[in-house]
């Protein structure tokens, strides 16, 4: 009897000694520690979320940012969206940056809409432009002139996506022109695929167009004049973030801050896209062919 006791103390002493140490080490949840000690683990800061837009220019673009900031250690998620839930996203956090501003004109809109709460870090992108294009063989060459042959381009306006800056930007130069014109929502590839047929036809047609663009070193094409300046002057692509990336992550804004590039840059990655090669490979290319300019992008912490 005396025996059958001390082995039940005995049993007690180790189980009690279990729970002890089950309590001070394994039961608490991931992040947390137990009583009143504060937590030591904190929220991942090597995933980025870039939104953009699906212009060709944009792709090029986006795609070899994502491949700068994985070279510098960090798990990147692209989010392709229209140019006003892309803004929409930024001003509510959703994403954490983007490069795919157009700016001042096109994206104004969106700008005055969203721009007060979202945090503009600078220029990626310098001698932008928009306009009505059309193929150099078009005997004309301004807007104004678009009324008296409005039969040979079948009073029609090839666009692309509704969502972008350039097609409410267009509807406008049909108002202030008076155009006797319907503007064709489509998509970038669908414009390009439209005028890439019509100049195999030789056929007229008059696009939505914008540089930095491939379409332009693979055809002989032009602006039409814009008296009015409905389309503006010169535009730059801008690097947006969400408010309060700086504080949560400096590096990665930092990046952002210096990622800038030329148009022969972006014609360079845009051309092998189109091309055939895929646009991972095409901004593989551009960074295996740049490594000082991407090492300058990477930087260190300072800004």
């Amino acid at each position: 009897m005396e025996k059958k006791i001390k082995f039940l103390v005995a049993g007690i002493v180790v189980l009690f000694s279990i729970i002890l140490v089950a309590g001070c080490t394994g039961n608490t949840p991931s992040g947390q520690t137990s009583g009143n000690a504060t937590a030591t683990a904190v929220q991942p800061e090597d995933s980025i979320k870039i939104g953009y837009v699906l212009w060709d220019s944009e792709i090029a673009s986006t795609k070899v940012l994502k491949q700068i900031y994985e070279k510098a250690g960090y798990n990147v998620k692209l989010v392709a969206v229209d140019a006003g839930p892309l803004y929409q996203a930024l001003a509510g956090g959703d994403v954490d940056l983007s490069i795919s501003a157009w700016l001042p004109t096109t994206q104004a809109n969106y700008w005055e809409k969203f721009g007060d709460d979202i945090d503009f870090v600078g220029h990626n992108l310098d001698g932008a432009k928009i306009g009505l294009v059309v193929p150099s063989y078009v005997n004309i060459s301004s807007i104004d002139e678009l009324n008296s042959v409005s039969d040979e381009f079948d009073k029609t306006i090839t666009g692309i996506e509704p969502g972008a800056g350039i097609m409410s930007t267009t509807e406008k130069a049909i108002d202030e022109y008076g155009l006797d014109y319907t503007l064709l929502s489509s998509s970038s590839a669908g414009m390009t695929a439209q005028l890439t047929k019509a100049i195999k036809e030789n056929e007229s047609i008059v696009v939505t167009g914008w540089t930095p663009h491939w379409m332009f070193a693979r055809f002989d094409l032009k602006y039409l004049d814009d008296p009015k300046g409905v389309f503006g002057g010169e535009e730059y692509i801008g690097s947006l973030a969400r408010k309060g990336l700086f504080e949560d992550n400096p590096k990665v804004y930092s990046i952002l801050k210096r990622f800038y590039w030329e148009p022969s840059d972006m014609n360079s990655v845009m051309f092998d896209i189109e091309n055939g090669m895929s646009d991972k490979d095409a901004a593989a290319k551009w960074i295996s062919d740049n490594p000082e300019k991407v090492k300058e992008i990477i930087g260190d912490d300072s800004l």
